[in-house]
């Protein structure tokens, strides 16, 4: 794809370029856990003495701006697609709870596959509470591949 995969990286990635707040609703923290076949009671039961936000719901969150505009031509290159989401929950999340979410690039890599060379890009998001304390990452990971003669 000839990109300078270490260029990326140094201009990159660790730099904050997005921030957000977001508030979790009960409603949605229940809707997301029944979505998801959960049967905990700390996350069907509002009336439950530990009522949570399931763990997913911060992948639910997307910021102002998933990339910064100045890598839009990197990622214009080739025909990209989404390789999928990770959450790690570090605390519970409560409704009614505001959350800042602060994106960054987390990693930038390339790999060869069988349609050709692919740069992985990933989209990291740190959501925090009222009091600071990380309560969940997400790392979305961003596949752009070189256009074959078929595209």
């Amino acid at each position: 794809m000839s990109v300078d995969v270490d260029q990326l990286k140094a201009e990159w990635v660790g730099k904050q370029f997005d921030e957000k707040e977001f508030v979790v609703t009960k409603e949605a923290a229940l809707e997301i856990a029944l979505a998801c076949g959960e049967t905990d009671p700390r996350f069907t039961d509002p009336s439950h003495a530990d009522f949570q936000a399931p763990s997913g719901v911060t992948a639910h969150f997307t910021g102002g701006r998933v990339f910064p505009e100045a890598l839009l031509p990197v990622l214009r290159r080739g025909i990209g697609f989404d390789a999928g989401k990770r959450v790690a929950a570090l605390r519970p999340i409560r409704p009614g709870e505001r959350l800042v979410g602060r994106s960054e690039i987390h990693d930038v890599y390339e790999k060869t596959g069988r349609s050709g060379s692919m740069l992985f890009f990933v989209h990291r998001m740190t959501f925090s509470n009222e009091r600071g304390e990380s309560v969940s990452i997400v790392d979305w990971k961003m596949v752009v591949r070189e256009p074959s003669k078929k595209d």
